[in-house]
């Protein structure tokens, strides 16, 4: 099942009318304030080094490029040319390498675990930008990269999210001008429950091994400044202990 055609209009419209300069984007905070935080969480789990790290829904290719500096193989992936072409620009050293993959598309992952192996997959706020019928397929995938040895990290804002977004939109004002976009695009937060998370992994195949509540900090502030934080969950699953 290929998820490309539907959602081609709302993403490749989202990041070709994006402005690149940091911190334009709703979820593109600083990385020391989101994806930083994130190998301290997830790297005691790892079976051991030499697995390659791939991760999909790079958006801008911020969250690939710091993954990069710390991990030796790192391979951001994702759907549209919009979004690719801004994370190589972005990237003229070559710190990661990237690559064009629908993880919902069966033949697509198989394919990439034939070339790569075994990997461990970071995936950051992906789910909830799916439709309803492809969040399984989605993670489906993702456990055919992880194959045997690899491990997932997830992390997907909390259903509270949602509710904390639109109430930030329904204000006097509108949208704050990072968020409109998002919402415009259709592709807010808060969409999937947060029970069904790590339902989606262990009927997958790979079992949750560990998780937490982590801040999800965004590049929006409200209207008294301060900038938003988002609820979210995280997750980290494998085959093997």
């Amino acid at each position: 099942m290929s998820v490309t055609g539907r959602y081609r209009g709302a993403w490749e419209g989202f990041r070709r009318g994006a402005p690149e300069e940091p911190g334009a984007v709703f979820r593109d905070a600083e990385p020391a304030l989101t994806a930083a935080r994130h190998p301290a969480l997830f790297a005691p789990h790892l079976s051991g080094p030499g697995l390659p790290l791939v991760d999909p829904g790079r958006g801008n290719g911020t969250r690939t490029r710091l993954l990069a500096d710390r991990f030796p193989r790192v391979l951001g992936a994702g759907l549209f040319a919009a979004a690719l072409d801004r994370a190589r620009r972005a990237d003229p050293a070559g710190r990661a390498a990237y690559r064009r993959l629908d993880a919902a598309e069966k033949s697509a992952t198989r394919a990439l675990h034939g070339e790569i192996g075994d990997a461990d997959v970071h995936v950051r706020g992906v789910p909830h930008q799916c439709e309803a019928d492809d969040r399984q397929p989605l993670v489906e995938g993702i456990a055919a990269l992880v194959g045997e040895r690899g491990r997932v990290f997830l992390v997907e804002p909390s259903r509270a999210a949602g509710a904390l977004l639109k109430g930030l939109a329904a204000g006097p004002a509108g949208p704050p001008p990072e968020l409109a976009p998002v919402l415009r695009h259709g592709t807010a937060p808060g969409e999937v429950d947060d029970a069904a998370v790590p339902g989606f992994l262990t009927a997958a195949g790979p079992a949750v091994t560990a998780g937490g509540t982590l801040p999800l900090t965004t590049a929006e502030h409200g209207p008294d400044g301060v900038r938003v934080v988002l609820p979210s969950a995280w997750y980290v699953a494998g085959r093997t202990a």
